[in-house]
């Protein structure tokens, strides 16, 4: 369960980490200026659990990497929105960030509700509203991905068995 962060549709790479904090990879210096410029006060409010709910085209921009490693090392446990880029959900799973794709969700839930979120059948709880919304959960393929930390971790993982 965690405490709803909410934003606008078309939410892009630059927001989420500027490109003048890009001179690190290292996530937990990217964590500290996650969504600084559109939320200044995130990096220092957010707890671990805590998620981002969002408008259309979540993640739009470049296709950098750092935008969710950047969300994931703050401590979000999930991005819902109507939809994403289509770099930013691959960048996601890649490296271990569950987001679902939920407009009802999306539209209902505010910033501050709590939110509980059941990634094996997809059910989003707000249990703040005592509203319940249905996402696709995901395929075994994507939460074993998600369960090793990512793609990376996930072969390496299954090479050396």
């Amino acid at each position: 369960m965690g405490n709803v962060f909410k934003y606008g549709e078309n939410v892009d790479t630059d927001v989420i980490i500027p490109a003048r904090h890009l001179n690190t990879s290292d996530p937990a210096e990217l964590a500290k200026h996650c969504m600084e410029d559109i939320d200044a006060e995130f990096a220092g409010k957010v707890k671990l659990g805590d998620i981002i709910v969002a408008g259309k085209n979540f993640g739009c921009g470049s296709s950098r990497e750092h935008a969710p490693i950047a969300i994931k090392a703050a401590g979000v446990s999930c991005v819902i929105a109507p939809t994403f880029a289509r770099i930013f959900y691959r960048n996601s799973f890649n490296t271990g960030l569950p987001i679902l794709e939920c407009e009802e969700a999306a539209q209902k839930i505010q910033a501050g509700d709590e939110v509980e979120v059941d990634f094996m059948t997809g059910e989003i709880k707000n249990m703040t509203k005592g509203e319940s919304y249905q996402a696709e959960p995901f395929p075994e393929f994507i939460t074993k991905i998600i369960e090793n930390d990512g793609l990376v971790n996930y072969v390496k993982n299954n090479l050396s068995r």
